[in-house]
């Protein structure tokens, strides 16, 4: 376990789940899970999970899925009252460690156009756009596909952006 300022990061339990799908309900562009689709992901080998635990429960999660030589960040999301405290960036980190540690060269995901501030944390990590999926999102914004590439200690390969985001 590792932690950022107040909370531990911590694989998700089963006895995390309704307060993480709460968490996701509130987030800016929430991805809508419900319980069941939550605890389905509890149950895929290919599946990893991990909260950001405060001292009343979790305050942040992270969800992923790791195939072949990639990792997939499917959501990340952060209760608004702890926004801005480190806890999404300590959970892709934990995230990164954890593809390191399993060979994994390449960690993609998705991110809202006007996430500023999500594009920001990622391109802090390494990541760089790659492209964009116009009208992705349920309520028609696009979304900015990302890349971190590793090498084979783990480490992010620098790289450039493929697309202008203006």
């Amino acid at each position: 376990m590792s932690g950022s300022s107040e909370v531990v990061i911590d694989r998700m339990h089963e006895a995390d789940v309704s307060a993480v799908v709460a968490i996701d309900a509130t987030s800016p562009g929430s991805s809508a899970w419900d319980e069941g689709q939550l605890r389905d992901e509890l149950e895929r080998a290919w599946a990893h999970l991990w909260v950001a635990r405060g001292a009343s429960g979790p305050v942040a999660f992270i969800a992923t899925w790791h195939v072949a030589d990639e990792l997939h960040v499917l959501n990340v999301a952060t209760h608004a009252g702890h926004r801005r405290r480190g806890h999404a960036r300590a959970l892709l980190q934990r995230a990164l460690s954890f593809a390191a540690e399993r060979g994994v060269r390449l960690v993609l995901l998705e991110v809202r156009r006007g996430n500023d501030g999500a594009i920001g944390l990622y391109r802090g990590l390494g990541f760089v756009a790659m492209g964009v999926r116009e009208r992705y999102y349920n309520d028609g914004e696009d979304a900015v596909e990302m890349l971190l590439r590793l090498d084979e200690t783990g480490r992010p390969v620098p790289g450039v952006d493929e697309v202008t985001l203006g």
